[in-house]
């Protein structure tokens, strides 16, 4: 059999396109802001993780440039080997403070940074005990580490406590969970998580992606805003949200990162962060500290964006971030709302199986600080008129 033979197989993206309803890979020709121009209009954009809108901050462009005219265009090595600069080091020892831990060791993507830690730390006689909805890299890095994995139900504590329980109690241990769901938005329970693990001799590691620069005090995070940041082992994370960059990382402990850094193959194993990338996570972070009102600026616009929802009567969940889902259930009818709103000037991500559950498809919105209550309310007005052509 032609290994090929899948690739030229019908498939339900096929099935899309032949109904004009493939939402993705839209040409973006501006930059990433409230505002762009997509395919040659204007949309607002809703469907962006530059959360605190960083990524067109001049101060932060210059700090781009600057790295890339002093170090060149590439590290061309890994950080084991010739591709570790100051500038690796610096931003490491400066994100470690603010998340108060030991150390933090960085990679060049946020989903090589999961691979990359899960895949060191949990061993062959070791067992991952996961949130059903985390991220797919998560789930990856426990395919790519020699130990098992097993799922507890999304927030149900119950559930983890006999994942748990039951295992042998020679079996190394590590909850991992995203800190802030990228789909429904909702944070992690960590306390209780962190009181399990402890009752259950685990270690605990939160995915903050959607968390920093988000939660937390000035922004530190899911666990700085639980009060849990000693009962947290590792926090991993990505430079493309808040910190308008490229890049991930892994923070705890010095001699777990020392671990990570030594026997981690997605990290040993490829090449560091460009200059200019690890230069504006370091300009990012620098603002971010400076500017603590940014996350409170952030909960603000989200909240009044819930609340022109719900006004509406448009069902959403409950929440505190800017990740603000909107239940649209079937696929192709999710299809044709994404594809409407897009037409009329905003742009929303239409979420499908395996993203979400069958008939839990949802349109799945996420906010920047620099959204304007204007464009929200113009927004908004698109989006109830379309949802309510659909009877949603």
């Amino acid at each position: 059999m032609d290994i090929f033979a899948k690739c030229y197989a019908d498939s339900l993206a096929d099935e899309y396109r032949a109904m004009d309803l493939f939402p993705y890979f839209r040409e973006l020709q501006s930059r990433q802001d409230v505002e762009v121009i997509m395919e040659g209009k204007r949309r607002i954009m809703l469907g962006s993780n530059n959360y605190l809108g960083l990524t067109v901050n001049p101060e932060i462009i210059e700090a781009g440039v600057k790295a890339m005219e002093e170090y060149g265009t590439g590290c061309s090595g890994s950080r084991l080997l010739n591709g570790t600069l100051v500038l690796h080091c610096r931003f490491e020892e400066e994100l470690a403070d603010f998340l108060g831990k030991e150390d933090v060791a960085t990679f060049p993507a946020g989903f090589q940074a999961n691979l990359g830690a899960i895949s060191a730390l949990v061993g062959q006689h070791d067992t991952a005990v996961c949130d059903r909805e985390n991220h797919a890299s998560i789930y990856d890095g426990c395919k790519l580490s020699y130990g098992k994995m097993v799922r507890f139900r999304h927030g149900d504590m119950g559930d983890l406590e006999r994942r748990l329980k039951a295992l042998p109690a020679e079996t190394g241990a590590m909850v991992i969970t995203d800190g802030v769901f990228s789909m429904g938005g909702d944070p992690a329970r960590l306390p209780e998580i962190c009181a399990l693990a402890e009752r259950y001799g685990a270690r605990v590691m939160v995915d903050d992606a959607h968390g920093l620069g988000i939660l937390g005090e000035g922004g530190r995070g899911t666990a700085n805003h639980f009060g849990v940041e000693d009962k947290v082992d590792v926090i991993t994370g990505t430079f493309s949200k808040s910190l308008a960059s490229l890049g991930g990382f892994a923070a705890g402990d010095a001699k777990v990162v020392d671990y990570i850094r030594t026997s981690s193959r997605p990290y040993i194993f490829a090449a560091s962060i460009p200059p200019a990338s690890i230069a504006v996570a370091t300009a990012s972070l620098r603002y971010l500290r400076a500017h603590p009102e940014l996350p409170r600026q952030l909960s603000d616009i989200a909240a009044y964006m819930r609340k022109k929802l719900l006004e509406n009567d448009v069902k959403i969940m409950d929440g505190i971030t800017p990740i603000i889902p909107i239940y649209t259930y079937e696929p192709v009818k999710t299809l044709k709302i994404q594809k409407e709103l897009y037409e009329r000037g905003v742009y929303v991500n239409a979420t499908l199986p395996p993203a979400c559950a069958p008939n839990e498809c949802l349109l799945r919105c996420s906010l920047m600080a620099t959204h304007t209550t204007a464009l929200i309310d113009e927004a908004v007005d698109v989006i109830v008129d379309v949802l309510r052509k659909y009877e949603l």
